[in-house]
């Protein structure tokens, strides 16, 4: 069995041992607060050939893409920068809009480009920053389209189509080009 390198998490929650493959292929083992570091070599071992299958899986899947910075340092600094700039580019486009909204959040997430709740809260990743400008905007109008429209049906589309005409094809492009890398 090949020797592959692995991150050890105590999580006080944590019943069972657990272990994630991430898109970057780094291997986390999750441990109850109590378990030991030999349960954790053991549980490792035992699922070798379902790692290492994962891993290429995502080696393939990934490939080409482009991987997105996500460190809580980076999300702390820039924070305020991808605020000012998802403030600016919601001002541009709710003019054509003109829906109401609640706050406007900026988080640190794994795997959502943006949200928008039901009571209009508008939320989205600081990651926006590493897009491409027009895709960036596709998000911001993606969300607040979904003021209006809170689902994916005909209606929704047509709203969003108001402003980005292109947005199957950015989409496309998010989808196949950009990756979270946690």
């Amino acid at each position: 069995m090949p020797d592959i390198p692995y991150t050890i998490k105590y999580h006080a929650r944590a019943r069972r041992v657990v272990i994630s493959v991430h898109a970057s292929g780094e291997v986390v083992v999750t441990l109850p607060a109590r378990a030991s570091l030999e349960r954790a070599e053991t549980f490792v071992q035992s699922r070798m050939p379902w790692i290492i299958k994962t891993q290429e899986k995502l080696k393939r899947k990934f490939e080409g893409k482009t991987p997105l910075r996500q460190s809580r340092k980076e999300y702390t600094e820039l924070k305020g920068k991808a605020l000012v700039f998802i403030r600016e580019r919601i001002a541009i486009y709710n003019k054509h809009y003109g829906f109401a909204f609640g706050r406007i959040s900026i988080r640190m997430q794994k795997s959502r480009w943006g949200s928008c709740s039901r009571a209009g809260n508008l939320n989205f990743n600081y990651k926006l920053l590493d897009l491409p400008l027009e895709i960036a905007d596709y998000i911001v109008v993606h969300e607040l389209c979904h003021l209006k429209e809170m689902n994916h049906g005909p209606r929704f589309w047509a709203l969003v189509a108001e402003t980005v005409p292109e947005h199957k094809k950015l989409r496309t492009i998010l989808r196949s080009k950009y990756i979270h890398v946690s």
